[in-house]
């Protein structure tokens, strides 16, 4: 059977405020209107290097989420170039974990398994290619070059 799109929605006025029938505003820590269904955005304190982070579907606290810094403005350029990078994470880790996966310890990506430790307290992963330590969202690890090529379309 075929996928069938089904009758457009139309934008509705409630005392004249335009709305839709779409709306991707459901998180309860969605306080700017930046999540998506199934991918809350949270502001969060994060080190001052790091803009965004995914977790992925087996987070403890927020399965399935984007960790925002709190010290980002959330309607910058910035923060929606790393909405979107960490938005291919996130999707990638939720449909597809044989992609990509990641603990405390390793990050999987494509079947292969990268060592992961604190070295020095950043966060590093070895480049099983090699043999190299490289810290945590380097754009030369494989699956960030991926989320890098996708965010750049």
């Amino acid at each position: 059977m075929g996928f069938k799109l089904g009758a457009s929605r139309q934008p509705y006025a409630v005392n004249g405020e335009i709305k839709s029938k779409l709306s991707f505003k459901n998180s309860p820590y969605d306080k700017d209107g930046l999540s998506v269904p199934g991918n809350p955005v949270i502001r969060v304190p994060l080190p001052d290097d790091i803009i965004a982070e995914a977790n992925g579907p087996n987070h403890p606290e927020h399965p399935s989420s984007i960790y925002l810094n709190d010290k980002v403005d959330p309607n910058s350029e910035l923060a929606k170039e790393a909405l979107n990078h960490e938005m291919i994470h996130a999707t990638a880790m939720k449909i597809s974990p044989g992609k990509l996966s990641y603990t405390d310890d390793t990050v999987t990506y494509e079947g292969i398994v990268y060592p992961r430790k604190t070295i020095n307290g950043k966060d590093m992963i070895r480049d099983v290619q090699t043999g190299r330590w490289k810290e945590a969202g380097s754009s030369s690890l494989p699956w960030e070059k991926d989320a890098d090529i996708l965010t750049n379309d």
